[in-house]
């Protein structure tokens, strides 16, 4: 009969650990480190939500401010004028309404950048401070 040759799985774990040392590590302070990167995590969406909000609240305003600057202009072409008088009004309005498009696009980006900038600010502080922690925690444990 063939010998059965050893398999992968045929080896003994405790042997390979009877050297290997394991320093216990606080398992309380690793979690408490974890909590405050879920909450750190919970702020950021927090921020971004009313970020998102704030954007929407003012595409809303924009919206409204448009539909009635354009039921105003179309009193105002219901207006008998002159064809000069109506061309220099036409004129006038585009002007009007190039100008408020850049100024509410500059603004809306502004906004979304603020709450973007915001949420990533507190994120960023979290991870250095996670770090801070956990280089800490292996300098304790290294001294013991």
């Amino acid at each position: 009969m063939a010998e059965a040759r050893p398999s992968f799985f045929d080896f003994d774990v405790t042997k390979i650990m009877t050297d290997f040392r394991f320093r216990p590590f606080d398992v309380e302070a690793l979690m408490a480190c974890q909590r405050r990167n879920i909450e750190a995590l919970s702020q950021a969406n927090q921020l971004a939500v009313e970020g998102v909000q704030a954007v929407a609240r003012r595409q809303i305003e924009i919206a409204r401010q448009a539909l009635e600057d354009v039921s105003t202009l179309f009193r105002e072409l219901a207006q008998p004028v002159s064809a000069e008088d109506r061309i220099a009004k036409n004129t006038e309005y585009a002007k009007q309404m190039l100008d408020k498009t850049v100024t509410h696009g500059r603004e809306i980006t502004e906004l979304a950048a603020k709450a973007g900038t915001e949420a990533t600010d507190v994120l960023r502080r979290r991870a250095s401070e996670s770090l801070d922690e956990l280089r800490d925690m292996a300098k304790q444990h290294a001294v013991r």
